[in-house]
């Protein structure tokens, strides 16, 4: 297969880093392999509805980081994994996996990508999408509203009490990590570019 790189890409919610890896795949197919954090939420199969809807899904601790680690390290490997699957209209992880396939270039997408450091180490490239926060949490709503069901003054209180107050503390942050800061998500034609010519730089190298 050749050397496998790995590229971290992080920011806030709504910020345009999905944007980004859907145009990387859509530029370079399955010569890209792409694993969610959003997957690798923790399971809370014991807990009743209305008690994991209450939870902080915006700190750190909700994520399975150690599982996602693991992942990416067997991925680097050249090993194929069983990624989760999370169901975000019962806020639980469903029993369904998804078999994913390693590929020179893997692409690891989420909020809180960056926070842990043993996460960072395993990343070649470091790409954070920023954004205004009023557009941030525009394209938020739209998002809940049209693909996971929810009501608008849910999302509202949801972003008060944890999303404003946890992207501060832990994503925000995070941004000093980064190798490049892409303004304007997908929209930054220029930075877009730039990572597009360096992947495929990447594979076109000899192995």
């Amino acid at each position: 297969m050749g050397k496998i790189i790995v590229i971290g890409i992080a920011g806030g919610t709504g910020s345009g880093k999905t944007t980004i890896t859907r145009k990387l795949m859509e530029n370079f197919g399955d010569q890209v392999t792409v694993i969610y954090h959003d997957n690798y939420y923790r399971a809370h199969h014991d807990m009743p509805p209305a008690e994991r809807a209450k939870l902080n899904f915006d700190h750190p601790d909700a994520f399975d980081t150690e599982l996602m680690l693991e992942h990416l390290k067997a991925l680097k490997n050249g090993q194929s994994i069983e990624c989760p699957v999370y169901d975000y209209s019962i806020n639980d992880r469903s029993d369904k996996t998804i078999t994913v396939k390693p590929s020179r270039v893997i692409v690891v997408e989420g909020i809180m990508t960056f926070h842990e450091k043993s996460l960072r180490d395993l990343m070649d490239i470091k790409l954070f999408v920023d954004a205004d926060a009023d557009v941030r949490i525009l394209r938020r709503i739209m998002r809940d509203v049209r693909e996971r069901g929810r009501q608008l003054d849910g999302i509202i209180r949801q972003y008060l009490a944890t999303v404003k107050p946890m992207h501060e503390a832990f994503v925000e942050p995070s941004k000093r990590y980064a190798d490049i800061i892409i303004p304007e998500g997908g929209e930054n034609k220029v930075a877009l570019e730039m990572v597009m010519n360096r992947v495929q730089f990447h594979l076109d190298e000899k192995s």
